[in-house]
């Protein structure tokens, strides 16, 4: 029997593990680089391939929802998306396989898209409609900039939704700001124009006030006085102020954060971080040592 570390004492652990995560070696950590990295050629292989399916998958969706199409192919296209299904269902189950932290890859982005493309089919088993959501495997296209060597392209990716969080407060207040502005107007529409000129209520005269400032103007509701016009017009004129604030915004939050990055594809084992230098040893967000990184250079074309 063990004996639990007395006082002053730490417990100790064996390199290559944690107290929630499982060592990660051997066909794991081969599995691990093929399918979330990009470097090797076994990983570029795998995405390459990966994408093909999803291109393929999607277009048997769209092509089965042309009723004439799915009148003379509908039985070939049932039998296609469950190959699809399986094939996709394997690959969720690999990567949670590969991972030390299954429950952390699977409330990821990429995690909650991979298991989302591979529900709809199932569910479909006794919910049919559900089989129509199916398009949201295009979702899992993002991976094409790794495939592609854009890496950094995602680093970008990442960077704007950074950006989109540091200035939610900011993006908060404006929004507020303009919610007062389309209250007030659009009160002070259903006052001058009234129920006679299809303002019959404030929600509906807010509606107004909305579409107006966004520039929409759908036109279904509009102003028959001249001062009525003449808030449109203000309406009008704000609104096409206002659509730059959000935008000065975040592009403010994006500068402030911009780093150099190198477009690699490497990830952290713990975090699932990507793009990760080289020569990293340690994960620079988290802390833990990475594995060495594996890198195959594509051969140049001869002469």
């Amino acid at each position: 029997m063990s004996r639990a570390a007395g006082p002053g004492k730490r417990a100790t652990r064996r390199p290559g593990t944690d107290a929630l995560g499982k060592p990660l070696k051997g066909w794991r950590l081969r599995l691990y680089t093929i399918i979330f990295e990009a470097d090797t050629n076994a990983g570029r292989l795998f995405d390459q391939v990966l994408i093909v399916a999803i291109l393929l998958s999607v277009g048997v969706v769209l092509a089965d929802s042309v009723e004439t199409i799915h009148a003379r192919h509908g039985r070939e296209f049932h039998v296609i998306e469950w190959v699809f299904t399986a094939l996709f269902t394997v690959e969720y189950i690999a990567r949670l396989s590969c991972v030390r932290h299954p429950w952390r890859y699977a409330t990821s982005f990429f995690g909650i898209v991979d298991l989302v493309s591979v529900l709809p089919t199932w569910l479909a088993l006794l919910f049919p409609e559900a089989h129509v959501l199916l398009d949201v495997r295009a979702l899992r296209l993002l991976r094409i900039f790794r495939i592609l060597k854009l890496a950094a392209y995602v680093w970008e990716y990442q960077g704007l939704a950074r950006a989109l969080v540091s200035s939610r407060r900011k993006i908060l207040v404006f929004l507020s700001a303009v919610m007062m502005v389309v209250l007030i107007m659009g009160t002070l529409m259903y006052v001058v124009e009234g129920p006679e000129h299809g303002f019959t209520s404030i929600p509906t005269s807010i509606y107004w006030a909305i579409t107006t400032m966004t520039t929409v103007g759908f036109g279904d509701i509009t102003p028959k006085t001249d001062f009525g016009r003449f808030v449109a017009s203000f309406m009008m004129l704000v609104g096409w102020g206002t659509l730059a604030v959000p935008t000065g915004i975040v592009t403010a939050e994006m500068t402030a954060m911009r780093m150099l990055r190198t477009p690699t594809t490497r990830t952290c084992h713990e975090c699932l971080t990507e793009g990760l230098l080289p020569e990293a040893v340690f994960c620079m967000h988290c802390g833990v040592r990475l594995p060495p990184y594996e890198v195959e250079e594509e051969e140049a074309p001869p002469g």
